[in-house]
């Protein structure tokens, strides 16, 4: 039986289930400060991107991060980076704060991690990428250092397009903000310019100015990898040249059984139906290139995981470390999106060629779920979650099915601090966060999600609620329904079997929908 819950039954359910946690949680605050907060979001990294996730790309600073905290087989984000970041960032659907289909204004009905977190006594640090138009100074940050729009050359943020003969007219300058300027075309000037690497830079510099400063942090580091452009380092290319020579399908199975092995899949997850091409029917040629692309995606991955390891460091040099909470999520599943510019040109993973990953590998980086950004199936939403923090979490070392969405992270933060969640904050009225606490799973008190989530991204829609999961790509479509209970790779449509589980959780999406929409209010 599928239940309709109206918000205000939703709202005093999460504060029962606060309550009865309430004074646990206040034995382990009197014990342990509030932590400073590390919160590391990537960029259409899929789900099998990371080695705890069944990766062959070595990150062993996010899997030594996996053995000291928890890993999340059912968190999820919007499908899309704008959206995703906008829910992260205010802990409302992308629908509340007017980032559901366009980012190039203000976000509405809303207080950021960085205002929240500022009103609790926060150092607040942001450094990476925003996709939105406000410079996050102007919304709780005392640093930012990054890109505001969605994308960008990595060895030269100030132009996406290349070559000769492009008009300027039509060249879209990329806007980079150094604390409150903004520079539109950005060309740095130092030769080792690469942003994942001047991300982490300028982070680290800020946790050597706050060092003996006795207020906690709250870093918020938003890289762009693995995000198109495909740019890396030579030398990290070349540690997996030849990796991907086995093509598609060998990689997808060594995946798999890596996830089992590691117990992130069991019994109940199926391989997929595959959308990539046949290797075989490739030619020589574009075998190679493919190999390329993939060399190039890991390497980004791999540098990524590096600068992670230098955060990590700096924390311990410091003695922050074991009291730092630290989160690891991706923004969406890896991208089939193919982009193409004019002017491009060069060796894939140079300076001079904007190259997209492509659906064959996307489908892959995702394993063993269905589909890739974009969609509201499995591979476009899912997203790999670590969370460890060594002085406040509960048996290390564990996998939990929570279900989850980035609307829970704003909850989270407000559970830990206790602060007061305001209804208006500088002259704004500010809707309720929509979230659920992470802290119980973070205690191992609660292991089930209270309400259900929903997703509508372009031609995607999904509601979650328990075990089922209605879900749709193309909204003339027909629903198709899962039970994710015994099949979380989506692999046997339930539609036909319960038309009246269909029936009740078209009824929620559609409220849920009017209640969450502005564009339909405007």
């Amino acid at each position: 039986m599928i239940n309709i819950h109206s918000f205000k039954t939703l709202t005093v359910s999460a504060c029962m289930v606060s309550s009865l946690c309430q004074a646990s949680d206040k034995d382990k605050r009197d014990k342990h400060p509030f932590p400073n907060i590390l919160l590391i979001c990537a960029d259409d990294l899929g789900w099998s991107d990371i080695g705890s996730y069944g990766s062959e790309i070595e990150t062993p600073n996010l899997d030594a991060l996996a053995k000291s905290g928890v890993r999340f087989t059912q968190y999820y984000n919007t499908s899309k980076s704008f959206p995703s970041r906008a829910a992260l960032l205010t802990g409302l659907y992308a629908q509340q704060n007017g980032y559901d289909k366009k980012f190039r204004q203000p976000l509405q009905n809303s207080m950021t991690l960085g205002e929240y977190l500022k009103s609790s006594g926060y150092i607040t640090l942001w450094s990476g990428k925003h996709h939105g138009m406000e410079n996050p100074r102007t919304r709780g940050f005392d640093h930012y250092y990054g890109l505001k729009d969605g994308a960008c050359n990595y060895f030269n943020p100030g132009n996406q397009r290349f070559g000769e003969g492009i008009p300027a007219q039509k060249k879209h300058n990329r806007i980079w903000c150094i604390e409150d300027k903004e520079y539109a075309p950005y060309t740095p000037m130092e030769p080792d310019f690469y942003t994942t690497d001047y991300f982490t830079k300028y982070a680290l510099s800020w946790l050597d100015e706050y060092r003996d400063d006795e207020r906690p942090f709250f870093l918020y580091m938003a890289y762009t990898a693995p995000h198109d452009p495909l740019m890396a380092w030579p030398e990290d290319i070349a540690k997996y040249k030849g990796k991907y020579a086995g093509g598609y399908e060998a990689i997808r199975k060594a995946r798999f059984e890596k996830q089992k092995e590691l117990g992130i899949t069991d019994d109940r997850y199926q391989l997929s139906s595959p959308t990539y091409s046949d290797w075989n029917s490739l030619t020589p040629q574009q075998r190679a290139e493919e190999e390329r692309k993939m060399e190039v995606y890991a390497a980004m991955i791999d540098r990524m995981d590096q600068n992670i390891g230098k955060l990590f460091d700096k924390l311990k040099e410091q003695g922050k470390f074991d009291n730092t909470l630290i989160i690891f999520l991706s923004d969406n599943g890896a991208s089939g999106e193919v982009v193409e510019l004019p002017g491009s040109y060069g060796e894939i993973g140079s300076l001079t060629s904007w190259t997209s990953l492509g659906e064959n590998w996307a489908n892959v980086c995702n394993t063993p779920l269905r589909y890739f950004k974009n969609y509201s199936y499995e591979g476009g939403i899912a997203t790999p979650l670590i969370i460890s923090w060594k002085n406040g979490l509960e048996q290390p070392d564990r996998n939990s099915d929570f279900t989850g969405h980035f609307i829970d992270i704003m909850a989270t933060f407000v559970d830990l601090t206790k602060t007061p969640y305001p209804s208006e904050f500088n002259g704004r009225k500010i809707l309720p966060y929509e979230g659920e606490s992470l802290m119980p799973v973070i205690y191992h008190q609660k292991s089930k999600r209270e309400r259900p989530i929903f997703w509508e991204w372009q031609h995607g829609q999904a509601a979650r609620d328990g075990r089922w999961k209605l879900v749709k790509h193309g909204l003339e479509n027909s629903w198709s329904l899962f039970n994710m209970r015994i099949d979380p790779s989506e692999t046997k449509d339930m539609a036909s079997k319960h038309p009246e589980i269909v029936q009740s959780m078209d009824k929620m999406f559609k409220e849920w929908k009017q209640r969450v929409s502005l564009t339909d209010k405007e």
